[in-house]
């Protein structure tokens, strides 16, 4: 029994089926997902091999690392022959991937666009199972002086501190604002209580001469602008 699951191992497998020797040879980008995956798995069972039981994982998925990136260690243990350890294995590798995209976004200190606040706040809420707002502060020159957490939460169920809002604005002579909250259903549809509260802000930031330059919606891969859609 031992030597025939030991044939399921990476290391058994035939030259042109060792995604560890083709990421070593030819590099890193040039494997498919399943058999990245596959190297962190590092062995399969007796019915299939470590890269047959990720595609399997993927499928569930409909191929989407983001949404595998979601699955906690107990969800990924309901794979036959995914264990506690490999489990672990994989839930770590997806996060260090998240906190490697969050380290790129550092790189973005002036907001020319609605792109560029998406990629600046996709990694921290894009990916969430619950709703959280978050208000970016621009100087004159449209530079990031400080970006925050608002609140957790439902909009309706959360209350959104306008006073709170302006005050820091006014503490780090923040010219422009921009709001923006994630919907974890992925409709990228604003409620009646998405335009209440932004128009909220609007009225209020008016009067200290701040601007509320944009709200966008986030989910995954995609987002709504207030501002690109002229509703702002």
């Amino acid at each position: 029994m031992q030597e025939k699951l030991a044939s399921f191992s990476i290391k058994n497998w035939a030259d042109d089926d060792r995604p560890r020797e083709k990421l070593v040879q030819k590099g890193s980008s040039v494997l498919s997902d399943a058999e990245l995956i596959a190297i962190l798995i590092g062995s399969g069972s007796r019915n299939e091999s470590a890269v047959e039981l990720a595609k399997r994982i993927l499928a569930s998925v409909d191929h989407n690392l983001n949404e595998l990136g979601k699955l906690s260690v107990n969800q990924l243990m309901r794979f036959k022959g995914i264990g506690e350890a490999k489990a672990v294995t994989i839930a770590a590798a997806l996060e260090v991937g998240r906190r490697r995209r969050a380290e790129d976004t550092k790189k973005i200190t002036k907001i020319t666009g609605s792109n560029d606040v998406f990629e600046l706040l996709y990694p921290l809420i894009g990916e969430l199972q619950h709703e959280e707002f978050w208000i970016i502060y621009l100087n004159n020159s449209n530079k990031v002086v400080h970006k925050a957490q608002l609140s957790k939460g439902g909009i309706t169920g959360t209350l959104v501190d306008v006073r709170l809002v302006l005050k820091q604005a006014l503490e780090l002579g923040a010219v422009g604002i921009i709001l923006a909250h994630n919907h974890p259903s992925g409709t990228l549809k604003p409620s009646a209580a998405d335009k209440q509260i932004t128009q909220k802000l609007k009225i209020a930031s008016e009067a200290l001469d701040i601007k509320v330059l944009d709200h966008l919606i986030v989910a995954q891969h995609d987002y709504l602008s207030f501002a690109d859609k002229g509703i702002l």
